[in-house]
């Protein structure tokens, strides 16, 4: 065989090239991409969200206010796409309506307006997307119950929406139909929206929380609501936070996840009913790398693809096969390989490495995307999507995705 050889530099630059094209072109014959986004789940009350690698967003559950996005009011069993939107980074579900930030560091936003969540200058509710007003530079968003937070490049936290127990952090109980900033309040690197609350985690571990406190849900030793951020005990080395409806987890470098707030439910996972105004440490539960909450159920996913739970149980959302309150962590049944988490108000979601979601609890709206009305003690999963593979949808899986709703 006659060796061929490339004598400079440029020879082999443009060779390499050749076969990178070569490369690109037989992947696009076969129906292939490549994935420019980090696939992510997120719910809110009754409904579900998914963002695929290719930066388009899918929505399915309740839509009797439009979050679904897709113009209109009809609860959907399997996923739907959100009309209009490419260049999604990240997503994030409210109780009744969705926001998401673009490539571009712009928010969008649709669903539920009765209270100005949706950031526009308005309280009228959109069906479909639109641009959170004067907002830029934005790098991370959480919805709560009825507000919405962003985090910009500059470490500054940006809310809006229901502001009754003082939530938004601006020293007021005045509703904000736009974004409003949290003034003197800086170096922030995560956020986090609760029922009536909000959490922040700074860049040096502290976690800061603010709003609604009677159960102790802020963190500061007291039960008293806070118009401004205030500090959450004693707790370091925070690596992640979340929010469930009255009560909040913070995630610790050492894998330990640290509860505080209303327990009834167990909530806390310390083996007690009992509520807590400073953070105590979750039983029996090591080696975290996620945290979810959104109602009164937490997931907890460990370094090995396993999730756990605990908290309220009433329809399943645990996904142990029973419906009984836990106030110790149980593992999720029947489900590994996991890479993401997330929680609905009475439903949970998982991600798992092949690009499938799985889903558990509550589905009288179709949030479990199973194509049934069926609650689910254990994991089952959401039919017509896979988070890392390119939009293909057949004409029959669209006429029936189109034709599917619930009465």
């Amino acid at each position: 065989m006659r060796n061929i050889s490339f004598g400079s530099v440029n020879d082999k630059v443009s060779i390499f090239w050749l076969i990178a094209i070569l490369f690109s072109l037989l992947l696009m014959a076969s129906g292939a991409s490549f994935a420019s986004t980090t696939p992510r789940i997120s719910a809110g009350e009754y409904h579900s969200l998914a963002l695929k690698s290719d930066g388009t967003v899918w929505a399915w559950g309740n839509n009797s206010d439009g979050q679904l996005g897709d113009r209109e009011t009809i609860n959907r069993r399997m996923p739907v796409e959100v009309l209009g939107l490419k260049d999604v980074v990240a997503i994030a579900g409210e109780n009744t309506n969705s926001l998401v930030l673009k490539s571009d560091r712009t928010v969008w936003v649709w669903g539920d307006n009765s209270d100005g969540q949706l950031g526009d200058g308005t309280t009228k509710k959109k069906y479909f997307p639109v641009q959170a007003h004067g907002l830029k530079d934005v790098i991370a968003i959480a919805g709560g119950n009825s507000h919405s937070l962003a985090l910009k490049s500059n470490g500054t936290v940006w809310t809006w929406g229901n502001n009754k127990n003082s939530q938004l952090g601006d020293n007021t109980t005045t509703n904000r139909n736009i974004p409003v900033q949290i003034c003197k309040f800086k170096g922030v690197v995560a956020v986090a929206g609760g029922g009536f609350h909000s959490l922040a985690l700074k860049s040096n571990g502290t976690v800061w929380a603010w709003g609604f406190n009677n159960e102790g849900a802020l963190g500061d030793g007291t039960n008293m609501n806070r118009s401004t951020p205030a500090k959450v005990g004693s707790l370091s080395n925070v690596t992640a936070i979340a929010s469930g409806y009255r009560h909040s987890l913070a995630l610790k470098s050492d894998g330990t996840v640290w509860a505080w707030g209303l327990n009834c439910y167990g909530q806390l996972g310390e083996g007690t009913t009992a509520n807590r105004n400073t953070p105590v440490r979750v039983s029996n539960l090591s080696n975290v790398i996620a945290i979810a909450c959104k109602g009164n159920h937490n997931l907890a996913l460990k370094s090995d693809g396993t999730v756990w739970a605990w908290g309220s149980n009433f329809y399943a959302q645990l996904g142990d096969g029973t419906e009984e309150n836990r106030n110790t962590p149980v593992r999720v049944s029947n489900l590994g390989g996991v890479i993401a988490i997330a929680t609905g108000n009475s439903h949970s979601l998982a991600l798992k490495s092949d690009g499938t979601v799985w889903v558990w609890g509550l589905n009288g709206s179709g949030q479990l995307g199973d194509d049934s009305p069926r609650d689910r003690h254990t994991p089952v999963q959401v039919k017509n999507i896979n988070l890392i593979q390119s939009k293909v949808l057949t004409p029959e899986t669209t006429t029936t995705q189109k034709a599917t709703s619930l009465q």
